[in-house]
């Protein structure tokens, strides 16, 4: 004995879950038994009074709950007779019995212990969930274990219940102790299936007994019924209880045995089995279909519940070995007492008898174990599941050759019943024998064949299985009927008496075969006595009925039957049980069988010979779908949805019947067929343009119109109609009936003709071959080809399926999309939209869609989008796992596809996959927590090296194919057919090509290579050795593709993530045997579980997750339109990333937004501290620490952006980039604001003295306001006053001003004319000047007539003689190349090959034109930086400035002239552009020059401040006190800081609130410019166009500064006026602080005003200007009351608030100008920081955000050349290509205009042109770009008369360009943003 514990039932690692999980059920416990316990907070005792009642109670243990059933004594002989067991049995049979704990006193131990009562009461079941408790009290505790141990009685009564038992103290309440019993229970019932006794146990074992006959041996008499109690009240022996419990259970298994071939099954077997499986519910297709993690598991379930999905997995996989499905035993790889019952110490067998044929209850009860019986899985799964997964279950049991259920019994109404419906997909095929001895190959739906069936059953019991020796007939080797000796066989069977199970046997055409002709067997399970309606059903049937007998007497009931076969027509073969003789021929077609002791070969071959005698003769035959529907059984396709799918699926192919096969397709599916292989011609000529492109491409453009509208013309056909009606229609079940339906009756349909199409081309192309062996004549060879090729064709006509109308479908979409939004369907109008979502349904539901059409190689691109887009709106933006498959036709690509997910792929009768199909498959909840994704997306393609395709351009198609397919995979799977090196080769080179080109684009796909068809895979040495040349070949590959593509790698583990060891896969042979009777190889389903396991483990590896179903799209989109043109990685454009990289743009944008603020908040605050003087040096450390919290601020929004973005897969590879761009913005506004700020520091300090003479004027004139008042107090007269003042006034100024010499006013134009005319002529200057010409200098079209070429010879230093040498020697060189020229120039413009830009008579060439005017623009720009920093407005203008600025220009003009020799800039030119320069210095000089007067000009100052000391000396005079002076006088001063600071702190709200809500500037660079295009378009401004041609910085500048304004305007002020009235109350609340603090500080301190003032002005140091120093020298000294002080700059200050806010509403329209720094120039900074460079080209403007950013310029909208003035060489034909076209094209063009013919280059290589072009990314982009389009047609003339060139010739617009309108180029620019 133990210590108490059982180890053998400790729990199992397996277990350990659910054993966890029992820790939060409350347990219920049943006592029984004698003596007391004390479990919890209850103690329990017998029920001695009255009548015993059951009792239940609540027990509670360290928070653990249980409950108690208290039925102890119950068994004593005092109280059993009072006992109602009814009423007992009412009371128990609600509740759940965890365990059954039976007290046992250890005083009291007897030889059963209450074992026999607990028997009788709860059967023998119970034993299982009995724990044995041993009580004790105080004087027993100490020796307790030592009682237990060696106690034989002790060991036999444990025997009973697994040796399971407990101590504890009888009254003790032991926590420890209860919590240990509570540790037990839960551990014995973790391992159990059911966890819990119920009721149901006992019914079962009860009724078993009331129906076992008579035990052999064992005779009941009545003394072995009476119970012990009445002998006298002796306690039976434990011999007694062991055979009691022995008997019980072996009854139970005979029992079990007798009615698994009885009639019907109890119903609570059935409900128990059912629980047993978890099958309560409704089992449907798609919710077996989810991918979970135990279908990723290749292992044995490892309890009862999982064997229904254990089986439908393996069974998805086409794993015969799924009907032997078992749960897998615990400990099965370990010795242990579970799995080898062992003798124990203390029963060592006495003798060799007791030793082997004594039974022990161990020995019973693992006997009683049996498992659930195989087929009742089957036949549960089967009954519990829809009619759509049990079609699926059906199908593939046929595809494992096994035998399937015809009839049926329903187990819970027991009708019988027939489910014709799941035969419809299965097709047989075989190859009968002729009677002329010829082989025919035959195929067809197994429920339309009419074939001879063999009806076999048994009446009554025999010994021989049926099943096994039909197995013989059919396939020895593979067990199609499942019998007694299967793998899994029980005795006990609850589903499959009355069962009806067919199979078929068909031949293969060999001398082997044992039927000459295709044979149906049925086999009844069971009596056929017994079940007399399904053996009537057989035996009217069959063509021959074979019957087991067993030896019968006259009076056997089963003898009339025999009878009456006997006396048949039909042919009757008996076997015969307890006969040994061989083939008897009884009479005419009856024949009698022995197999008592023979050998089953021989029986074998005396059943074969009998059936093929009967055979034949004429027999009846039998066609499935005839006979189930006249059995008068209830066949499953009789409900209402089935019928309505099958009626509506009839209604179409009714229109059909009239119509050939082969032109089905072109009279009712017009759309699919030539005009859409046309259209997808027409569209792939788009990207190989030729000659004129744009006209071309606008011919083609037409073209594709027109075919869309013969489309339109075409209508929709009533096949059609009728067709999306009954989608749109029906309910989703019925849908479900009708597209089975339909594609079941169109193979029907269809197979015929197909078969005999086939036959007629292997007919035609073997006489083909014998025509060429022969050396037949050329003409009779051609023939017969052309015979072939004509059968070909109609072979690829007849194919038809579902999916050529959801094609038919997609079409209809596409022609009718942008056209018309409605569209007829029998008779009413629908929306368009209803096509695409009809088809998202349908791909929710699990159907394929299909990707790319086979038939014309296209993608229908919009039709995919409109689908997903549904699919989208539907499931939400699901994020998917794409797996796509490549490989060579017919390898199993589809097939290994469909067994690892259990998809069905469309494919039409006859005809293996064409094109690409996809299809969804999902993941159940747990699997999506442990995977990124929610969906599987299968992508399914047809194979590579198609033979139809041959002389086609088959390598160009499988290359597309192949990168189109690896390039939407996130895995594909690379299928390879044996180990061929010839095929290998063919697929290896495709695929690594494939895998190059997603590298050069920076997609990573993974790969994983399967070998098909491989033998001995066991052989790991010889797979290694296979990896390896794979490897090595890969690598070879890889080089070769290497050169090809122009990229620098070595191995394909630099292409892309590889592991040889892990991703190359090995697959048996798909068919065990040869077909077509062979089962498939369960060897080939282990590999598929492997290959599905190492997929999902890549997967689970992966840190990013799964694309969504939109980045999908857009992904096929980016990959179809760069294959479409003939460079792959040269036209890929992945627009998921350009899409993420604009949003980061915009993120972008306001981080440095959040930056800029902060700095500019930062320069208002130090303005202020430098006008008040507190602030002298600037440190960039204090610009740091004052940037601090905003840039960690934007580093924690970017960080947050970076990490929880949903795309923040494809935005990791720009984090370090813009971190690096935010620090550098960070560090330079740091450096740029010091550098302004140090700028400011220094002309604040040469500002000094000229601030102190101004404080002294002040202060002077305070006092004097003051004396004077003071005087005139008592002069009541107002005017009188006024006057004095007045008097006094012009004294003080001319006193103050007294040597002063006014500021005199300046003529800054005079001084332009006077200094430009110094050194140049001065009538040109004039004469330049009046004609104003020089305004429009910047944005000329043509600067021909300013300037002047070089002559060659003036190039260079060489003597005269050189010269005229060189001449002479060339001069017949120079005639001959100039005669070249001409002709080469005549031919290029013939041919329309080569671009240059305009070229005048004198030789200036646009990029001679774009040098001038980046030189002038340059030379502006650097002007206007100069003039706005010259310090005018603080030290006063100076015409040396002018003097600069003509230095600086003929200086620029001079490095222009030296750089470019050839260009002499003429003087009217440089004349222009100083003028133009120098009206700009004119402009601004005089602006800051007035701002200068104003400060520092005596006189203009104090006029200006005459009316702020008038007031001082009215208030005196009037009385006012010191302290009252004083605050008005302060406040008057703050007015204008006030104002000042209101602005300035406004425009960064403005410039906020723009940036923010203003479209064009709320977004990215690229979203700006298309508003900035749409606002060109609405104005049609040509000049403004053309400044945004060829001066785009400006041109955006000028919009912004023109949208500031505008937005200023009174019609916002309901945005702007409450900024201002915040940005007002701020600084209102600030001087109150002040104010506030001052008093408060000088009262504390006892300070005077001077404290005060000091206090004060501190507290606005950053908030206004305001300096002490301004008012410190003011007679102020007598004011003592600073609460009245603080009183009276209240309500001055409340008065002065008023007044600028009143100042700001009365008439809103703020200028610019009263802004230090408006929001226009806040917004040029923020806004036009960014890329400038312009297309080559074009012209067009990188739209980039980020100045000198990384990588390729690129822009989404390109213009058309001749915008930017380029012309066809040799001609004055502004050209009209497009460079997002011609790129495409095989068209060349000059570099530059020196370039020769040998010097052109292709378009389409236009990055080997030069640096300037080699910057560039431009994707080819065949869009219609009407925006350009429109402009060019709109502006015809104008852009003719601005470059002096035409539109005609070779650059005539097309006449479709024409028909675009404003609105329609304004709706484009929608699809730019």
């Amino acid at each position: 004995m133990a210590d108490g514990k059982y180890p053998d039932v400790q729990p199992s690692n397996e277990n350990a879950v659910l054993h966890e999980e029992l820790k939060t059920t409350e347990l219920t416990m049943l006592l029984a038994g004698s003596g007391t316990i004390s479990l919890g907070n209850q103690k329990f005792q017998p029920e001695i009074s009255g009548h015993p009642q059951v009792t239940l109670k609540k027990c509670n243990v360290s928070g653990r709950c249980f409950s108690v059933i208290n039925m102890l004594g119950l068994r004593d002989t005092e109280f059993v007779q009072k006992v109602d067991w009814q009423q007992l049995w009412v009371s128990l049979c609600n509740h759940e019995i965890h365990a059954f704990l039976l007290l046992v006193p250890l005083g009291q131990i007897t030889e059963n212990c209450g074992l026999d009562w607990l028997l009788e009461s709860f059967g023998a079941r119970s034993l299982e969930f009995t724990i044995i408790v041993f009580t004790y009290d105080d004087a027993q505790e100490d020796t307790v274990m030592d009682d237990l141990k060696g106690n034989t009685v002790i060991e036999q009564i444990l025997d009973h219940c697994g040796g399971r038992y407990h101590t504890c103290h009888q009254s003790k309440n032991d926590s420890a102790m209860v919590t240990e019993l509570l540790e037990k229970v839960e551990i014995m019932i973790s391992g159990k299936t059911q966890c819990y006794y119920i009721k149901d146990m006992y019914n079962v074992e009860k009724a078993d007994e009331e129906q076992q006959e008579p035990f052999t041996g064992h005779a009941e008499t009545p003394e072995e019924e009476t119970p012990a109690s009445e002998q006298g009240g002796h306690s039976s022996s434990i011999e007694d209880v062991t055979v009691e419990v022995k008997d019980a259970r072996v009854r139970a298994g005979q029992t079990e045995s007798k009615r698994a071939e009885g009639p019907r099954c109890e119903d609570t077997d059935i409900k128990e089995l059912l629980r047993r499986l978890q099958l309560q519910d409704k089992l449907t297709t798609n919710d077996f279909l989810q991918i979970s993690c135990s279908s990723l598991l290749q292992q044995q379930p490892r309890t009862e519940q999982d064997m229904p999905y254990a089986f439908l997995q393996r069974l998805l996989m086409m794993d015969y070995r799924a009907r032997y499905v078992t749960v897998k035993e615990e400990n099965s790889n370990a010795c242990s007492e579970r799995s080898i019952d062992k003798a124990r110490i203390n029963d060592a067998p006495t003798s060799a008898f007791n030793a082997l044929f004594r039974k022990t209850v161990s020995d019973d009860e693992s006997n009683k174990k049996n498992g659930i019986h195989p087929m009742d899985v089957q036949m549960a799964v089967f009954h519990c599941a829809d009619d759509f997964l049990k079609q699926y279950m059906v199908t593939k049991l046929s595809q494992c050759q096994y035998a399937l259920p015809l009839i049926v019994i329903n187990p819970t109404t027991q009708e019988i019943q027939c489910p014709l419906w799941t035969f419809r997909q299965i097709t047989k095929s075989w190859k009968s024998h002729g009677d002329s001895g010829e082989v025919t190959s035959k195929a067809m739906p197994i429920s339309k064949a009419a074939l001879p069936m063999i009806s076999v059953f048994r009446l009554g019991s025999v010994s021989t299985s049926k099943s096994l020796l039909l197995n013989g007939l059919i396939n020895q080797r593979h067990n199609t009927f499942f019998h007694r000796h299967c793998p899994g066989n029980s005795q006990k069977r609850l589903l499959m008496d009355g069962v009806v199970e067919i199979a078929w046997y068909c031949p293969s055409g060999k001398d082997t075969d044992n039927f000459r002709d295709c044979v149906a067997f049925c086999n009844l399970h069971g009596d056929g006595e017994e079940n007399e309606l399904q053996q009537k059903f057989l035996t009217k049937s069959a063509s021959v009925n074979v019957v087991f007998l067993p030896n019968l007497t006259q009076d056997n009931k089963a003898l009339v039957i025999v009878e009456e076969l006997f006396r048949s027509s039909k042919p009757l073969i008996c076997l015969l049980d307890d006969d040994d003789s061989a083939i008897t021929d009884m009479s005419e077609g009856k024949y009698k069988i022995g197999l008592k002791n023979r050998n089953q070969s021989d029986i074998f071959k005396d059943l074969i010979k009998s059936i093929r005698e009967s055979l034949s003769k004429p027999h009846q035959a039998f066609k499935l779908e005839d006979a189930l529907q006249t059995s008068g059984f209830k066949v499953d396709e009789d409900n209402e949805d089935c019928k309505k799918g099958k009626a509506c699926a009839l209604d179409l192919l009714e229109q059909l019947k009239e119509t050939k096969l082969f032109k089905i397709k072109e009279e009712f599916l017009p759309c699919q067929g030539k005009l859409w292989q046309d259209w997808s011609q027409k569209n792939k000529d788009l990207y190989r343009l030729h000659g004129d492109i744009e006209k071309h491409k606008s011919k083609v453009e037409q073209d594709m119109r027109t075919i869309r509208r013969k489309q339109r013309d075409c209508g929709l056909s009533n096949l059609m109609e009728s067709f999306i009606n009954n989608l749109a229609t029906l309910n989703s079940n019925q849908r479900a009936y009708f597209l089975k339906w339909l594609g079941i009756l169109m193979d029907n349909h269809s197979s015929g003709t197909l078969l005999d199409l086939q036959r007629k081309y292997d007919q035609k192309w073997s006489s083909l071959l014998a025509l060429k062996k022969d050396r037949a004549t050329s003409k009779k060879l051609e023939m017969n080809q052309q015979e072939l090729e004509t059968i070909s064709e109609e072979l690829n006509a007849a194919t038809f399926g579902i999916e050529h109308f959801l094609r038919e479908i997609g079409q209809i979409y596409e022609a009718w999309r942008g056209q018309k939004d409605q569209i007829t369907i029998k008779g009413e109008m629908r929306n368009i939209s209803l096509l695409p979502e009809l088809a998202a349904k349908l791909m929710i539901s699990g159907y394929p869609l299909e990707l790319m059409d086979g038939d014309a190689a296209h993608v229908p691109l919009n039709w995919i989008d409109a689908v997903l887009n549904e699919v989208i709106k539907q499931l939400g933006d699901k994020r998917i796992f794409v797996l796509s498959v490549l490989g060579v036709q017919s390898t199993g690509k589809s097939t290994m596809l469909n067994a690892m997910f259990g998809l069905q792929f469309a494919v039409s009768a006859g005809r293996c996959t064409r094109g690409a199909f996809m299809q969804l498959v999902e993941l159940n909840e747990d699997m999506k927590m442990q995977q990124s994704y929610d969906y599987v997306l299968v992508v399914d393609t047809e194979g590579l090296r198609a033979l139809e395709l041959a002389g086609k351009e088959t390598l160009h198609h499988d290359n597309e194919l192949a990168t189109f397919v690896i390039g939407l995979g996130d895995t594909t799977l690379i299928n390879i057919f044996g180990e061929n090196p010839a095929e290998m080769q063919d697929i290896l080179q495709i695929a690594v090509q494939a895998f190059l080109r997603m590298k050069k684009v920076k997609l990573s796909p993974r790969c994983v290579f399967v070998h098909q068809n491989v033998g001995d895979i066991t052989a790991s040495e010889k797979n290694m050795e296979g990896k390896r040349r794979l490897q090595e070949k890969l690598d070879k590959m890889t080089q070769l593709a290497a050169k090809e593509e122009e990229c620098d790698v070595e191995s394909f583990s630099d292409v892309i993530a590889f592991d040889v060891t892990r991703d190359v896969k090995y697959f048996a042979q798909l068919w065990e045997g040869s077909p077509p009777m062979a089962p498939p190889n369960p060897c080939y389903s282990e590999n598929i579980q492997d290959l599905k396991q190492t997929i999902f483990s890549h997967t689970s590896k992966l840190q990013k997750k799964g694309k969504t179903v939109s980045h999908f799209k857009t992904r096929i989109h980016d990959l179809w339109n760069a294959l479409l043109n003939e460079n792959f990685v040269f036209s890929f454009k992945n627009t998921l990333e350009i899409a993420v990289y604009r949003q980061l743009e915009t993120e972008y944008g306001k981080w440095t937004w959040t930056l800029r603020r902060a700095m500019l908040v930062t320069e208002n605050k130090l303005h202020n501290r430098i006008e008040n003087e507190t602030f002298d040096m600037m440190l960039e450390a204090f610009l740091v620490e004052e940037l601090m919290e905003s840039y960690e601020q934007v580093k924690k929004m970017m960080n947050q952006y970076f990490e929880e973005s949903q795309d923040k897969e494809v935005l990791v590879q720009w984090k370090g980039r813009f971190l690096c761009k935010i620090r550098e913005l960070h560090d330079d506004l740091v450096k740029g604001t010091k550098r302004k700020f140090d700028e400011v520091i220094q002309q604040r300090e040469a500002c000094k003295k000229v601030d102190e003479k101004r404080r002294q004027y002040e202060n002077e004139l305070f006092n004097k306001s003051k004396e004077l008042a003071l005087k005139l107090k008592d002069m009541s007269n107002e005017e009188e006053s006024k006057k004095e003042f007045d008097s006094m006034w012009a004294e003080w100024v001319s006193e103050l001003t007294q040597g002063k010499t006014p500021i005199k006013s300046i003529t800054v134009g005079d001084d332009v004319l006077r200094i430009l005319s110094e050194d140049n002529e001065s009538s040109l200057v004039h004469s330049q000047k009046k004609s104003a010409s020089y305004k429009n200098i910047l944005c000329l079209g043509n600067y021909s007539p300013y300037i002047s070429l070089k002559k060659p010879d003036d190039l260079c230093d060489r003597d005269e003689h050189s010269v005229k040498q060189d001449q002479e020697r060339n001069v017949f060189a120079a005639w001959f190349q100039n005669a070249f020229k001409k002709v080469t120039d005549l031919i290029s413009v013939k041919n329309n090959t080569n671009l240059e830009s305009p070229t005048s008579n004198n030789g200036l060439t646009p990029e001679d034109q774009d040098r001038i005017r980046r030189l002038l623009n340059d030379v502006a720009k650097e002007m206007e930086a100069y003039i706005n920093n010259t310090p005018v407005s603080t030290m006063g203008y100076n015409d040396s400035y002018i003097q600069e600025i003509q230095h600086a220009v003929t200086r620029k003009v001079k490095e222009f002239e030296s750089k470019h020799q050839k260009l002499l800039l003429k003087k009217e030119l440089i004349i222009n552009i100083l003028l133009y320069v120098c009206e700009m210095a004119e402009r601004k000089f005089t602006e800051f020059h007035m701002e200068f007067k104003e400060k520092n000009d005596v006189e203009m100052y104090l006029a200006s401040m005459k009316p702020q000391y008038y007031s001082i000396f009215k208030s005196y005079c009037q009385g006012a006190t010191s302290a009252a002076v004083f605050a008005e006088f302060i406040c008057t001063k703050l007015k204008e800081s006030i104002y000042q600071a209101v602005c300035d702190k406004t425009a960064i709200d403005i410039a906020g609130e723009m940036r923010a809500s203003f479209p064009a500037f709320s977004g990215n660079r690229s979203g700006m410019e298309v508003h900035i295009l749409r606002s060109l378009a609405e104005g049609e401004n040509f000049d403004k166009f053309m400044e945004y041609i060829h001066t785009p910085e400006k041109h955006f500048k000028n919009f912004i500064k023109h949208n500031v304004k505008m937005y200023l305007r009174a019609k916002n002020s309901s945005k702007i006026l409450p900024l201002i009235k915040i940005n007002i109350k701020q600084k209102h609340q600030s001087l109150l602080h002040a104010t506030n603090t001052a008093t408060a500080e000088t009262k504390q301190s006892k300070g005077d005003v001077n404290m005060w003032l000091k206090v004060f002005s501190r507290q606005l140091t950053d908030e206004l200007r305001f300096a002490e120093n301004d008012i410190k020298g003011m007679n102020h000294q007598d004011i003592t009351d600073f609460g009245f002080l603080q009183e009276v700059m209240e309500r001055s200050l409340g008065t002065v608030i008023e007044q600028v806010e009143e100042n700001f509403t009365s008439k809103f329209s703020i200028s610019l100008r009263k802004f230090r720094e408006g929001p226009d120039k806040i917004l040029i900074k923020q806004l036009c920081e960014c890329c400038w460079v312009q297309c080559p080209f074009c012209k067009a403007i990188c739209t980039n955000t980020v100045k000198g950013h990384d990588g390729d310029h690129q822009v989404p909208f390109h213009h058309t050349n001749g915008i930017n003035g380029w012309i066809y060489r040799g001609t004055d034909n502004l050209c009209i290509e497009f460079c997002t076209t011609a790129v495409a094209s095989d068209k060349r063009f000059y570099p530059s205009h020196t370039c020769r013919d040998k010097d052109l280059c292709l378009y389409k290589q236009y990055k080997q042109a030069g640096p300037r072009y080699a910057c560039w990314s431009i994707t080819p982009d065949n869009s219609e770009l009407p925006y350009w389009k429109w402009f060019v047609c709109r502006f015809q003339s104008d852009l003719e008369k601005y470059y002096n060139r035409k539109f005609h010739g070779h650059g005539e617009i097309p006449q479709e360009w024409r028909a675009f309108t404003k609105e329609q180029a304004l709706r484009s620019l929608d699809n730019l943003i």
